[in-house]
């Protein structure tokens, strides 16, 4: 509920960093609008609800952790991998997206990270 739009916030998850992004309306568009170069998928595949993005903060490469970007994206400071604000990899070496992990929302304003319990 304190992330405002365009920021960011860090939790762990599993050992894990995960990005939570509050995505700004020129975001949204800009992700909806664009694919992944390397490993395409809409952004509607990776959120449940547009203006959040939810994704393991893990570069695919090698493992590091990429720091947010200018463009409102990441960029892996290891071997210069970039991704966008949905989390897609948009320059390599990376071979695939940011992982997006299973999460729900529980209310308006928390999201739970993790599977259901039945």
């Amino acid at each position: 509920a304190d992330i405002p739009p365009g920021g960011e916030h860090t939790v762990p998850w599993q050992g894990k960093p995960v990005f939570i992004l509050h995505r700004t309306p020129d975001q949204i568009k800009q992700a909806q609008a664009s694919d992944g170069k390397l490993d395409p998928e809409p952004d509607s595949k990776r959120v449940q609800n547009p203006e959040w993005l939810v994704v393991v903060g893990i570069c695919t490469h090698l493992g590091c952790v990429p720091n947010r970007n200018s463009q409102g994206g990441w960029t892996c400071p290891c071997h210069g991998s970039m991704y966008d604000a949905s989390g897609r990899v948009i320059r390599g070496p990376a071979p695939k997206n940011l992982d997006v992990p299973p999460y729900h929302f529980v209310g308006n304003d928390k999201i739970l990270i993790g599977k259901k319990q039945a």
